[in-house]
């Protein structure tokens, strides 16, 4: 089966006072039809920075796509203009996005009415009336009541998780191929969060669409993730299939973000102490050609010090990782 989307040596820099931020520094990665991908890593890992890559929405200046391809329906989007036509069509109508805020990613001086119909006059070419009808519909899908007088209300009489299904309506709003989802459920009660996550779920079923969900939490990956890719300091440290990646990390970083989540089929009789991650995240500026982790990794040789980064390697079917040896742990409850 041909990828729907790829990712090849993508790099985006920041320049700032101090010197260039490698942001995203030669990411590769593919999205399969159908499929739902987790991207996960601590804040500042390059999660958000990459997605945005993809769809050219890096803010310039600061921020630069500096080298690599993003290869879509045979072409590389990259090399279309940021504001051109050619790109505006990708997104919203075949690449669409759920940003992490909905309160800032909102307008609030239109209604929600006209935010969710823009989209489908724009890419579907709808009247007004068409593009209304199919709103009030959208906005009951998304589970929010009452959806014909609810529509010409504004951001700020909806609750943070009526906002996000909002968001979510907008995002599906023209049936994208696939749905990029920048942490959909922050700053979310849980049980909103499960309705949510759920709610993206189904509908991702229903439109056959593939779904990228950029988050920290590492139980939503486990639950709705086909694969997973591992972050750390603007690269992929390890990617593979979810139960691969959970029942046997193989980066000491995968292995320290496991550690410290607490767990419900916890192993043995004893009570598992979390074990958090020593150190900071690297500042991306100046960056050693060692790898990145070394200062707070666990299992370090002298080899880690001496020589440079390695590049990805096949450790087992579909599992990849960024590292010299093979560490592992066959379950980390251990």
């Amino acid at each position: 089966m041909a990828a729907l989307l790829t990712v090849k040596g993508l790099q985006t820099h920041f320049n700032t006072d101090r010197g260039i931020v490698k942001a995203v520094d030669g990411v590769s990665y593919h999205i399969d039809p159908g499929e739902t991908v987790g991207v996960v890593g601590e804040s500042g890992c390059g999660k958000s920075v990459t997605q945005l890559s993809v769809l050219q929405l890096i803010p310039s200046p600061p921020g630069k796509t500096v080298g690599g391809e993003v290869v879509f329906e045979g072409r590389n989007i990259l090399e279309y203009e940021a504001n051109g036509a050619q790109m505006r069509e990708i997104r919203g109508g075949k690449i669409a996005m759920i940003f992490q805020e909905p309160m800032t990613s909102l307008n609030p001086v239109l209604t929600i009415g006209r935010q969710l119909t823009e989209m489908m006059e724009l890419h579907q070419g709808m009247g007004k009336a068409e593009a209304r009808a199919r709103a009030i519909e959208l906005l009951g899908m998304v589970g929010i009541p009452d959806g014909a007088k609810r529509i010409d209300n504004y951001p700020h009489q909806f609750s943070g998780g009526m906002r996000q299904r909002v968001m979510i309506a907008m995002a599906l709003s023209c049936s994208p191929k696939i749905v990029i989802a920048d942490e959909p459920t922050t700053a979310l009660d849980v049980t909103t969060q499960a309705q949510l996550l759920e709610l993206m779920q189904n509908m991702m079923r229903r439109l056959g669409s593939s779904l990228v969900m950029v988050t920290h939490n590492l139980g939503v990956v486990a639950r709705y993730a086909n694969r997973i890719y591992v972050m750390y300091a603007g690269r992929i440290v390890e990617s593979g299939d979810a139960k691969e990646i959970f029942g046997h990390p193989k980066h000491p970083y995968t292995i320290g973000l496991l550690s410290c989540v607490p767990r419900l089929d916890e192993c043995g009789k004893k009570e598992r102490k979390l074990v958090p991650i020593q150190g900071m995240p690297p500042a991306l500026i100046n960056m050693p050609k060692t790898c990145a982790f070394l200062p707070r990794c666990a299992y370090r040789t002298a080899r880690c010090e001496q020589e440079v980064w390695p590049e990805l390697r096949p450790v087992a079917d579909r599992h990849y990782v960024r590292c010299f040896d093979d560490i592992g742990q066959a379950n980390v409850c251990k």
